[in-house]
């Protein structure tokens, strides 16, 4: 399921990024793998808000929806 869909608080690990090679180098840059950890904190409104590691990142929420979690 996309990381905005996901229940809010909890940890969740990273499956998949669907988003073209310099957006996927960029996430990377920032934690955001596959096999990684992420935490869904808040996706009020056009923007979804997300713990990696030990950083918050304010994501809008078409770049959320290509990152898949289980």
């Amino acid at each position: 399921m996309p990381i905005a869909f996901a229940p809010e608080g909890k940890e969740m690990e990273i499956k998949r990024v669907g988003a073209d090679d310099k957006v996927r180098r960029h996430l990377q840059e920032l934690g955001i793998t596959v096999g990684g950890k992420i935490k869904l904190l808040s996706s009020a409104g056009g923007n979804v808000i997300v713990v990696v590691k030990e950083g918050r990142l304010c994501l809008d929420r078409a770049l959320a929806s290509k990152i898949l979690v289980a």
